[in-house]
């Protein structure tokens, strides 16, 4: 089973990684080594690796795709999660790694936390 990745920047600078496919042993060292390109390409960068079209994670690959985290992160506190299955949560939790501190809020910049003063408010609305 194979894994790619898009690689894809936003007008900040931020690095977004979608991945897709299965992580196993075989790709487990050239991600380490592709993710530690990125970062010394991206020194300021905020790297998130998308891990929504990831189906399959072989008990080696989460071993290496754990450890390729936590080394990078001792560098500089720069990769996070987002879109974690439940499923690989719970593998997280068996090679003792708390992903949880991780994975991006997908709520964490809420526009819409004001929007009832903004329109909900209104004592003037058009009613049938």
């Amino acid at each position: 089973m194979s894994l790619t990745a898009q690689v894809r920047t936003d007008a900040h600078g931020n690095i977004v990684i979608h991945m897709e496919g299965g992580l196993n042993y075989d790709n487990g060292f050239p991600l380490r080594s592709e993710l530690g390109d990125i970062l010394k390409e991206n020194p300021t960068s905020a790297i998130t690796l998308d891990m929504f079209g990831v189906d399959f994670v072989g008990s080696s690959g989460i071993s290496h795709f754990v450890e390729t985290i936590q080394i990078l992160n001792d560098k500089r506190d720069c990769i996070r999660l987002a879109n974690v299955k439940t499923e690989f949560i719970k593998v997280f939790k068996l090679y003792n790694f708390d992903a949880m501190k991780l994975i991006i809020d997908e709520f964490e910049s809420d526009e819409t936390e004001n929007l009832n003063k903004l329109f909900g408010n209104r004592f003037k609305t058009f009613q049938n």
